[in-house]
């Protein structure tokens, strides 16, 4: 394999030197002092997916762990496939990760690897452990294994098979791979320490017979290795320095260092890392599965879900979700992180480069009556405040307009400063109105406001200096562009989704409205925008065109609210009684 440097550009390569300065954490300070004693000449690492299931928001931490360290120390990374389990790997499941990481940013060069085209290697192993007296093939049922390996207080008790000659299990081991028995009927074991503290140790499996076709090999294997002693031996073959995981592999590091000093190859150095717990949502495959199946979330890329498939879908860019990984760091223990730490990086990021538009979410007709009935004025309207390159836009204005239904009030609360009888306000980018009368229909529901219009006040303020205290966003009801909107709340009703009374399950927390649908008016300047294409409506939040859309038929999904300003706002007009 080829060790080339990282190929990155010289944006990535300064952000990084940015945060460098900014922070360090103990991964870092131990690479630092492995470099400084010489343990190390360089820095290698590897990213090692299962390719079983969607990655998710904590594989991108790790991700960002692993490649981040790689491309601040110089160094090389590997993005490998640990694809040793063939009744629960696939393809889709290959493809996808490489999409996700490639989305977010990371960089393994020509460096992409599958566990799988080491199984030959892997095997010549275990017949070396097997030679020295150190493996056994063992024919206890996984039943019976699990059942003698004994507790954290108590110790295992062997496997009646634990003293086979070496011949004999060469023998066997050497029939299992020819696919003599079936499945779970034998399985090869570690010989170490049934007695041992850490139950790891206590003689773990590190072969089992599955007569399974394997996405990558076929039918050439029907013995596959475990995970724990598979791992280790990745690492050692592609040269890894630093093999970083999560915490729950803490206590298999001795399991790890034993197979690499009993082979006596070489031994990159594990260190292990708090995994990433979120509020509001769950990180696990199986329940990811449950929602899936269940019917409650609509695929593995449903934008309530925290995969990266859903992230994305949903809006969220690789640049907010590496300034997340950013902020909430490296730990040495286990926490939970708000999510709305991650939902303000999307906001500050969207803040920076989405373009603005304006949308009417509940509409109420206003009609100028003081307007031109045949007259459309082409209003110069900034994209993006936030961004100069971002340039103008024309947006129509016309005598029949929609303004959100909440932005009017017949009896207006205290502090409630939009329209209301009476009362004048600002048209954003447009003119002043002022309402007129209130029409109704049979049942009493208001149904269309007359206003009338200060044609002096266009862009700007009253020339005679008079001032109004809100400013409404509209749409020309003549150009308006009707479109689904898709606004999602927390997935669970709870932050932390386990918190159940007796009898509950963590299923009991779903937020059964965490998706509501419903139809929006739209300024025409959307029209054609590709899928992915993100917007702030203005006082709405942020919403990017989803793939579902047709040329007939818009669908956004919201992809985060604005700030809190505009919800305390609200909260304080309901307290009011508005």
């Amino acid at each position: 394999m080829k060790d080339t440097q990282l190929n990155t550009d010289k944006n990535d390569i300064e952000k990084v030197d940015e945060d460098r300065v900014e922070s360090t954490d103990f991964i870092r300070e131990a690479i630092k002092e492995d470099l400084r004693s010489g343990r190390f000449d360089h820095v290698h690492t590897r990213f090692p997916p299962e390719p079983n299931a969607y990655l998710h928001i904590g594989h991108a931490k790790a991700i960002w762990i692993d490649y981040g360290i790689a491309l601040e120390f110089n160094g090389l990374f590997n993005l490998r496939f640990d694809d040793t389990n063939p009744t629960k790997e696939e393809q889709e499941f290959v493809d996808a990760i490489i999409d996700d990481v490639r989305w977010l940013g990371a960089d393994w060069g020509d460096r992409l690897f599958f566990a799988s085209d080491y199984f030959e290697q892997m095997y010549e192993w275990a017949i070396d452990l097997i030679k020295k007296g150190k493996a056994y093939v063992c024919d206890l049922s996984p039943e019976e294994v699990s059942a003698t390996r004994g507790t954290p207080t108590e110790p295992g008790i062997e496997s009646p098979y634990r003293n086979r000659s070496i011949e004999e299990n060469l023998d066997l081991f050497q029939r299992m791979r020819a696919g003599e028995f079936p499945d779970g009927s034998r399985t090869l074991r570690a010989k170490i320490d049934m007695s041992s503290p850490n139950m790891n140790l206590r003689d773990p499996v590190m072969y089992r017979i599955r007569h399974a076709e394997h996405h990558r090999q076929g039918n050439k294997w029907c013995i596959y290795p475990m995970y724990d002693w598979a791992h280790g031996l990745e690492d050692s073959i592609e040269g890894i320095t630093h093999s970083l995981c999560s915490l729950e592999y803490e206590n298999h590091r001795p399991l790890y260092d034993w197979f690499l000093d009993e082979l006596g190859i070489y031994h990159p150095r594990q260190i292990e890392f708090a995994r990433l717990n979120m509020t509001y949502t769950v990180m696990s495959k199986r329940r990811f599965i449950e929602l899936v199946n269940g019917g409650y979330v609509k695929g593995y890329d449903d934008p309530r879900l925290p995969t990266l498939a859903g992230l994305r879908r949903r809006g969220y860019t690789p640049e907010a979700i590496r300034e997340f990984c950013r902020r909430i760091g490296v730990a040495k223990t286990d926490s939970v992180v708000d999510v709305a730490v991650l939902e303000d990086c999307i906001r500050e990021d969207l803040n920076k480069r989405a373009q603005r538009v304006m949308a009417v979410m509940n509409p109420l007709k206003v009609v100028i009556i003081n307007y031109p009935e045949d007259q459309v004025e082409e209003l110069d309207v900034i994209n993006n405040p936030e961004d100069p390159e971002a340039g103008t836009r024309k947006v129509p204005f016309s005598r029949e307009l929609y303004i959100e239904r909440d932005d009017f009030r017949e009896e207006p609360p205290p502090k409630f400063f939009r329209l209301a009888p009476g009362r004048e306000v600002r048209l954003r980018n447009a003119y002043f109105i002022k309402c007129m009368d209130v029409v109704k229909d049979e049942n009493g529901e208001i149904v269309e406001l007359h206003c009338t219009y200060d044609p002096e006040t266009r862009g700007g303020d009253a020339p005679d200096g008079r001032k109004v205290k809100a400013t409404l966003h509209w749409v020309s009801a003549r150009h308006a562009v009707p479109a689904e909107a898709r606004l999602y709340d927390h997935l669970f009703k709870k932050p932390d989704p386990d918190d159940v009374e007796e009898g509950q399950t963590w299923m009991d927390n779903l937020n059964l409205n965490s998706l509501q649908v419903t139809t929006c008016y739209v300024e025409p300047s959307v029209v054609g925008a590709e899928v992915g294409t993100r917007y702030q409506f203005e006082r709405q939040g942020y919403f990017t065109v989803d793939v579902d859309s047709t040329p007939e038929k818009l669908v956004f999904n919201r992809t985060a609210t604005l700030r809190d300003t505009w919800a305390k706002i609200e909260k304080a007009m309901k307290s009011a009684g508005g």
